[in-house]
């Protein structure tokens, strides 16, 4: 779980690691259970090398910075879409109200209702 006192640096950190790659964090924010990011990535590597250098290095990060948080991981899976530069400014508004989504549905209710809004198939086995 990502509790509050974590968010703050494991975001500062997420950028760092975003940063070093030659990417751009435009927005970023979360819950206990999952993270929303909208970034730019450098075309020289793929999204799937990016997400798994970003989970890898966090938890490590967060394991050698929390003692107390060793059980701490990443689920398996993760959902990425690409935006137009047309739609940024209402993905990080939507990004920004995590807080107050969730007040309403769960995170599996919440990839459901994108996936669906968007017209794209998925496995109830992976969400």
């Amino acid at each position: 779980m990502i509790k509050s006192d974590l968010l703050t640096r494991l975001i500062e950190f997420i950028g760092g690691i975003i940063r070093k790659r030659n990417g751009k964090l435009l927005a970023i924010n979360g819950m206990e259970d999952h993270i929303h990011l909208l970034v730019t990535f450098s075309p020289k590597m793929a999204v799937s090398d990016q997400v798994r250098d970003i989970k890898s290095l966090s938890s490590g990060w967060i394991h050698d910075t929390f003692p107390d948080r060793k059980q701490f991981a990443w689920q398996e899976g993760y959902s990425a879409f690409s935006v137009s530069r047309s739609v940024v400014p209402k993905v990080v508004a939507y990004i920004a109200a995590q807080q107050r989504h969730h007040k309403k549905m769960t995170f599996q209710q919440e990839l459901v209702s994108l996936l669906k809004k968007h017209g794209i198939d998925y496995d109830e086995r992976y969400i």
